[in-house]
């Protein structure tokens, strides 16, 4: 399975090339939020999408159909097809290729401005928009893309919270493993950073409250981490059959190797302490790769900067490499990103397809006192990234409900 198209919008670039370049770069894309009016909030601190405008990429009829999850999705997955050349494909079938799209709550926050419109007008026999359902429903991402360009295949979401776009893109690849289409568009999106997404995570007390340093608000790892910081966005990728990309000559990026999922059946939100269901993901990944441990080079970790769930992965990673994992790569670009919850894994997988194609790892920033409970002879790639190469690189991720997704991707030969 080769991944041969790329394309996000996200707190760090409005394309993949702004993207990586603020990776390698270690620029931080968390700030005070700006969006919207945060007095009666806990947490003021949010990665937000720079200088955002639906209107350069929707006419103003689509914006009103569209929440931002769904145009984020939109304009991440037309920039991986144009990047694909999927389009240019006179021979394309496109009844054999799919969408698949994650996202892990949806247009909540239309739900609330539409509920909050209608409450506030005192009027009972008001009547809610008609675009309501298109714009709350999880699945419309991928309804209006496979519109968009007329893609008859599988076209389904996935929703298990932070995990939900690592999972579409493994069940992605699944469709094209039992041959039910030759190309899948997938990845995955959120548009949560408002008064209620920003209010619902601070009434489970998972988000940071350093609104005095929003810049280091996000700090995987360190010391006085104290929750993370919600990110908006989207990541897309075209990832197709092998022999059909060779046929209509497509560039390859890199290869979807392996794939592993999990349950921790432990706690709603909680990780398991001992990260065993992420050890089974990454043991999974490395299995259906067919791939010892020693082969990884780099792990872009879940590593969302709360006290419980950096260690748990950590842990995990260390009953899966032994010795190893003190050899390879780690780090947490949720420290530049923020957490784009259902967006998450895709714009990391993207993060890993920069560490396999440029032999760059990006850095774990705004570590000032590691953590005691860390070993600290794991190469956690702190402040700057680091030259290597690259040839196997893992990404993890996981979400409420304890539902743990790894993948892994492999240099393009």
């Amino acid at each position: 399975m080769v991944i041969t198209g790329l394309g996000t919008i996200n707190p760090l670039g409005h394309n993949i090339k702004e993207y990586f370049e603020a990776l390698e770069a270690g620029t931080n894309g968390i700030d005070l939020i700006k969006n919207f009016d945060t007095e009666h909030c806990k947490t003021k601190v949010g990665a937000e999408i720079k200088n955002y405008n639906p209107e350069d990429y929707f006419d103003r009829k689509e914006v009103r159909k569209l929440d931002l999850f769904t145009q984020y999705a939109i304009i991440s997955a037309t920039e991986a097809v144009a990047d694909s050349g999927l389009e240019q494909f006179e021979a394309l079938d496109k009844s054999r290729v799919g969408v698949i799209w994650g996202a892990g709550i949806g247009g909540i926050n239309s739900t609330y401005e539409e509920l909050a419109s209608y409450f506030n007008s005192g009027n009972a026999n008001a009547s809610f928009s008609p675009f309501l359902l298109l714009k709350i429903l999880p699945n419309m991402a991928a309804g209006f893309i496979s519109l968009k360009y007329g893609y008859r295949g599988p076209a389904f979401s996935t929703v298990s919270a932070c995990a939900s776009s690592t999972h579409s893109i493994i069940s992605a690849v699944d469709q094209i493993r039992l041959g039910r289409a030759d190309v899948m568009v997938t990845g995955g999106s959120e548009g949560a950073v408002s008064f209620v997404g920003i209010s619902a995570f601070n009434a489970m007390r998972a988000l940071s409250t350093r609104n005095d340093d929003p810049k280091t608000a996000s700090r995987p790892y360190d010391k006085e981490r104290d929750g993370f910081v919600m990110g908006e966005g989207g990541g897309a990728m075209v990832i197709e059959e092998y022999e059909h990309a060779m046929a209509r000559g497509a560039k390859i990026y890199a290869e979807i190797v392996g794939c592993g999922v999990s349950a921790d059946a432990y706690h709603v939100t909680a990780p398991e302490p001992e990260g065993d269901g992420a050890k089974q993901a990454m043991t999974e990944a490395l299995r259906d790769a067919n791939l010892t441990p020693e082969a990884i080079d780099y792990i872009n970790t879940h590593g969302t900067s709360t006290p419980l769930g950096d260690l748990a992965e950590l842990k995990g990673i260390q009953k899966v490499f032994g010795d190893h994992a003190y050899k390879m790569n780690i780090s947490s670009t949720k420290s530049m990103t923020g957490h784009l919850l259902g967006g998450a894994g895709a714009v990391e997988l993207l993060a890993s397809v920069l560490a396999v194609t440029k032999d760059v790892v990006p850095p774990t920033i705004n570590v000032q006192e590691l953590d005691p409970q860390i070993d600290p002879a794991l190469n956690l790639t702190l402040d700057k990234a680091q030259h290597r190469t690259v040839n196997y690189a893992m990404s993890n991720t996981f979400g409420f409900g304890g539902q743990n997704s790894t993948i892994i991707i492999k240099k393009a030969e």
